[in-house]
């Protein structure tokens, strides 16, 4: 049986769904590419699922769906929002993924946007007491990723009726694995030899346009877009179209299918 002409695997972030990807599954679609995702261990329940859980565990589903995926495509591009940007660095690293693209979106290779967490200075600290990073809970609090007053209201609504498209909190337990993975990833991203693109918002409230200049520094012939009206969910805020038809012209396809549909749709 002929492998079919062009696929990708979406990679969602910490304590996220296919939400975070915004409409780039019928974006990419739209434009003939047959799209995949993943519900990270963890996800996809309650949070408390997520204490236990170990970078490890994330990089072993990552690779394991990939590699489900690589023999049914002739070319299969990987993308990943956020943690799922760490995760698809990481994959293309170790797997030497040379059959398509690789796109990263808002990747926290540095923890220190304007709206850095409070415990960002402490955590290492909180790390080494037993339990407390088990117990305590990191919330998701204003503005959410998210500078567009519309898309915001949306957000907030969808925490306020219980929508599963994103946890409300997560385990610092989790962030202690978020740094363990940081920590690899920056380790050999030279080694990256498949075309890269990479994305960021200049506004990032998480994770500041370091992480992409350090990624486009150490990653050979990587493209860089930074985009000016968006905070960290760049998939979904005001620049989302941008967003949206830099990927499809980094893939060969025709960007004005990113602007197909009506702002106020995309966002719901």
């Amino acid at each position: 049986m002929m492998a079919a002409e062009t696929g990708a695997l979406l990679i969602h972030g910490l304590g996220g769904t296919e939400f975070d990807l915004g409409l780039l599954h019928k974006v990419l679609a739209a434009a003939g590419i047959e799209t995949h995702g993943l519900t990270l261990p963890g996800h996809g329940t309650q949070p408390q699922d997520l204490v236990g859980v170990r970078m490890e565990d994330w990089l072993e589903a990552v690779a394991l769906r990939y590699r489900e995926l690589l023999p049914q495509y002739q070319t299969l591009h990987v993308l990943g929002m956020c943690m799922g940007a760490l995760l698809a660095l990481e994959l293309c690293k170790t797997e030497g993924h040379a059959q398509g693209r690789l796109v990263t979106l808002a990747a926290p290779i540095f923890l220190d946007g304007w709206s850095a967490p409070w415990y960002r200075g402490l955590r290492h600290a909180l790390y080494l007491v037993p339990g407390v990073a088990e117990r305590m809970r990191v919330q998701e609090e204003d503005p959410f990723g998210i500078k567009s007053d519309l898309v915001r209201s949306i957000v907030k609504a969808k925490f306020a009726r219980g929508d599963n498209f994103h946890y409300p909190w997560v385990p610092l337990a989790c962030v202690r694995q978020v740094d363990r993975l940081r920590a690899r990833v920056m380790r050999g991203l030279g080694g990256i030899t498949c075309p890269t693109f990479i994305a960021h918002a200049m506004e990032d409230e998480l994770t500041s346009p370091k992480s992409a200049h350090f990624l486009a520094r150490e990653i050979p012939g990587s493209q860089l877009l930074l985009v000016n009206n968006s905070y960290h969910m760049i998939c979904v805020d005001n620049d989302r179209e941008q967003v949206a038809a830099g990927v499809l012209e980094f893939f060969g396809k025709d960007p004005a299918l990113a602007r197909t549909r009506r702002s106020s749709r995309r966002a719901s």
